[in-house]
């Protein structure tokens, strides 16, 4: 009796602390596999996405304003010092508006279009 008592005893705790031992390693092992694998796919969609979408609005409204403001300011000197003999004041201030619109309109769209695309 007390030699089936003691197989028990020891058998349960070296059970116990062998599966330990390997349930970790195995676990440790198998987590970092599994969870490199996922962070690296998660990551790559996640952060090809991500970019994708925040470049667009990024590139979009930069060059939108920067462009309008360069291009109205450089339209508006270049019309006034030289426009033609044809073209009047009114119709320069208006073509320097209606191309500075067109121009901050513009930006906006493609650069939003063309990196979902390619990205």
């Amino acid at each position: 009796i007390y030699l089936s008592i003691y197989l028990s005893i020891y058998l349960s705790i070296y059970l116990s602390i062998y599966l330990s031992i390997y349930l970790s390693i195995y676990l440790s092992i198998y987590l970092s596999i599994y969870l490199s694998i996922y962070l690296s796919i998660y990551l790559s969609i996640y952060l090809s996405i991500y970019l994708s979408i925040y470049l667009s609005i990024y590139l979009s409204i930069y060059l939108s304003i920067y462009l309008s403001i360069y291009l109205s300011i450089y339209l508006s000197i270049y019309l006034s010092i030289y426009h033609l003999s044809n073209l009047s004041i009114y119709q320069s201030i208006y073509l320097s508006i209606h191309l500075s619109i067109y121009l901050s309109i513009y930006p906006s769209v493609y650069p939003s279009i063309y990196p979902s695309i390619y990205l």
